[in-house]
């Protein structure tokens, strides 16, 4: 059997050398694919995989349908949206996501962008404290657990919506569940967004939405940048001096805030939730776990696929 890493932004040596440690232990050799730029380098790397790991890297129809012996691609990180969940389950192969190893990391991003523009970018004016204000989680799972846990700590009021999360669940966080979506933005001058890229939520953050954060509203968008509707968040600051979006997405429309709400945004360059040396050996250990798990014992606790 044999395991490849393929990824376009590698991981840290060390997380490297773990997912080694991991595979051969396991009696599965382990091919590396770094920094390899043209998609024909992946299409041939795959043709004699067992199992695939990856990071951002697109896993679409064409890779999947190139790897005929594939079984398994772990994606090392939450988000899948980069993988053809169809046409993998077509394939009869398994796709997993790993839960949980780079929240903590997007976590603390989102109170370092929060901060920074709460200060108003740190350019010498007066800006404004993170205590006693409140602050609500638009999705209540492991990124939005450990931001209610940080925010408390700021003395933040927190609250959370999530239907797809008990509210004996967030309750037990210390966390207010809220049932109607337009209340968390009515309630809240501060929102964290940690909503998947889906049919049901891509371009749902829209300006009905948007227009009911009270005064002094922010925006933390560390999920996806096709939950935005770029357009009508565009025409809420134009209406809204006071209104702020920060975000480690680039949106297509970058050139707008640029010249038009100087001070009131702030994007990182690339997306950086979970750019951090620990989330990265989290990620990628967890990733090497969980194919060695399938291929030898058929484990798929962490199936994103059906």
């Amino acid at each position: 059997m044999k395991i490849l890493v393929a990824t376009d932004k590698p991981f840290a040596a060390v997380a490297v050398n773990g997912i080694k440690e991991v595979v051969e232990n396991a009696g599965i050799e382990l091919a590396l694919l770094e920094k390899y730029g043209e998609k024909s380098k992946l299409l041939d790397a795959v043709k004699d995989v067992d199992g695939l790991i990856v990071r951002s890297d697109i896993i679409d129809a064409e890779v999947l349908n190139a790897a005929k012996k594939l079984k398994v691609v772990v994606r090392a990180g939450a988000g899948y949206d980069n993988i053809d969940l169809a046409t993998a389950t077509a394939n009869g192969v398994c796709v997993m996501n790993t839960p949980g190893q780079n929240s903590n990391a997007v976590a603390e991003l989102v109170f370092g962008m929060v901060v920074m523009m709460a200060r108003n970018l740190y350019n010498g004016t007066s800006g404004t404290e993170l205590k006693g204000k409140k602050l609500g989680i638009h999705a209540f799972g492991q990124v939005g657990r450990n931001v209610a846990r940080i925010a408390k700590g700021f003395g933040m009021e927190v609250f959370a919506f999530d239907p797809y999360c008990p509210a004996s669940v967030i309750e037990e966080a210390g966390v207010k569940p809220i049932t109607d979506i337009n209340e968390l933005y009515s309630t809240c001058q501060y929102v964290s967004l940690h909503i998947p890229a889906t049919d049901e939520t891509k371009k749902s953050i829209n300006y009905a939405l948007l227009k009911q954060m009270p005064k002094g509203a922010m925006l933390i968008n560390t999920a996806r940048k096709e939950v935005i509707n770029e357009e009508e968040l565009v025409k809420i600051m134009d209406e809204r001096p006071d209104f702020r979006y920060v975000s480690d997405i680039m949106p297509g429309n970058a050139p707008v805030f640029a010249e038009k709400f100087a001070g009131r945004y702030f994007f990182t360059p690339k997306k950086m939730g979970a750019q951090t040396a620990e989330a990265n050996i989290n990620a990628g250990i967890a990733a090497a776990k969980q194919s060695v798990g399938f291929l030898k014992e058929g484990i798929d606790k962490f199936k994103v696929n059906k």
